[in-house]
């Protein structure tokens, strides 16, 4: 009866519109107060938990993807994919492919890539003749490439939570990132000569090497930042303001995206967003605590042991678990509360932890896009004044797409692992 009442709680302040940290923090509230434990020492376990030199790498990621969003980097990226693309039927919406693909492997945000891409991206292809609903679903369904492709900022916060090295999680996202980024890019080319889309045209050599070199400060960025990681010479969290620095430098001299006076408000705005996420942590962590305290994962482990399921009985059954909870929560919240329950039962089942990273951050990346709640699907919504349905119409394709590459990734770890254990060892 307790339990039916806090899910009645949990929902019904979801329903609400309430923020979800305000959810997050009422609901912790309650349990604790309910259960007995004093306040204040939880308190302190957040505070403990929030004092972490790679948590402190999120706003600075975040502090990044603003600057390239604003700076002139996306139009970049875009402009050297047109270039090289030229000549295909379809070659804006390849283009689009592509270019998310690049500045996702820059900014690690989805839904920053899903705005940086649309604004640019979405008004070209109307003007040139594609139908509104297949450019909002291959912005909306590119710009989920960001939350697995390195520096993925919600495989920082899984690294934190399940106590995993996040360079070697960062390692298992690129193979995962690419087959999607691939799948995609073929769906797109069959589709564009299915339905005769309009192609840009092709240019001279030398003027695509002209471009890509006006292209190289933007893709600098990504290279410095894992180069500095896998070389062993800074920490992901010096990565993260080594990407943050570059990235504005990149967009004051390189792109004049905008003035030096106005990079106050382009850090405020990054703040902003940076403080939201770290609100959602401080309350998630409250409640992942109470959870911890009390005993649920370790009878999660229990019962799952009890019933003899096999390890791809388990994921099938996490797959569908975290497809529902994508309707409803966020990706961190989602990530913040129900990985403390599932990442005990990940050993006993012969489940490797990195492997599950990307199982995790992939359902995720589905939940982007996922009616009711999918954040792209409003994003895109926003910029482009389409109704949701019209979003969604556009974007079910890939939809379809994404839960296969979903398939491969479960049944097939080597995807997964190959890289990481290639660089670090088993």
């Amino acid at each position: 009866m307790g339990t039916f009442l806090f899910l009645l709680l949990f929902f019904g302040l979801l329903a609400s519109g309430m923020p979800i940290f305000l959810v997050l923090g009422a609901c912790a509230a309650v349990l604790f107060v309910t259960t007995g434990e004093p306040l204040i020492g939880v308190a302190q376990v957040v505070i403990d938990a929030l004092n972490s030199s790679t948590l402190m790498s999120l706003p600075l990621f975040v502090m990044a993807a603003a600057f390239m969003r604003q700076g002139g980097v996306a139009k970049a990226l875009v402009d050297v994919s047109a270039a090289w693309l030229g000549g295909i039927r379809g070659s804006l919406g390849l283009v689009t492919v592509v270019s998310c693909t690049l500045f996702a492997a820059i900014c690690g945000s989805s839904v920053a890539t899903a705005l940086a891409m649309g604004t640019i991206l979405l008004p070209a292809m109307i003007e040139k003749g594609y139908p509104r609903s297949f450019a909002l679903g291959v912005i909306g369904a590119s710009g989920t490439i960001g939350i697995v492709i390195p520096p993925s900022l919600a495989l920082i916060l899984y690294g934190i939570v399940a106590e995993q090295s996040v360079p070697r999680l960062f390692l298992a996202g690129i193979m995962p990132g690419l087959l999607q980024a691939g799948a995609f890019f073929a769906w797109v080319w069959y589709d564009a000569r299915r339905r005769n889309f309009p192609m840009e045209p092709a240019l001279p050599m030398a003027e695509r090497w002209a471009v890509t070199r006006r292209a190289i400060p933007a893709l600098a960025v990504p290279v410095i930042v894992l180069y500095g990681i896998y070389g062993g010479i800074v920490t992901v969290t010096e990565a993260a303001a080594i990407a943050a620095a570059v990235a504005m430098v990149v967009s004051l001299v390189f792109y004049k995206g905008f003035h030096w006076t106005q990079s106050l408000t382009v850090i405020a705005d990054a703040l902003k967003s940076a403080g939201t996420i770290m609100l959602i942590v401080a309350t998630a962590l409250a409640f992942g605590h109470w959870m911890t305290q009390s005993g649920v994962p370790a009878l999660l482990v229990k019962w799952v042991l009890d019933h003899n399921f096999a390890t791809w009985q388990f994921l099938l059954a996490i797959n569908v678990l975290l497809l529902l909870l994508g309707c409803f929560l966020e990706v961190v919240a989602a990530l913040l509360l129900v990985l403390p329950i599932l990442a005990p039962a990940l050993g006993p089942l012969g489940v490797d932890p990195v492997h599950f990273s990307i199982i995790f951050t992939h359902n995720m990346e589905i939940a982007l896009i996922h009616p009711p709640v999918g954040l792209n699907l409003y994003v895109l919504s926003t910029i482009s004044t389409a109704p949701i349905g019209e979003v969604i119409r556009g974007i079910l394709p890939f939809l379809i797409l994404l839960l296969i590459v979903l398939g491969i990734i479960t049944y097939v770890p080597a995807l997964t692992l190959w890289l990481p254990n290639l660089v670090y060892g088993h």
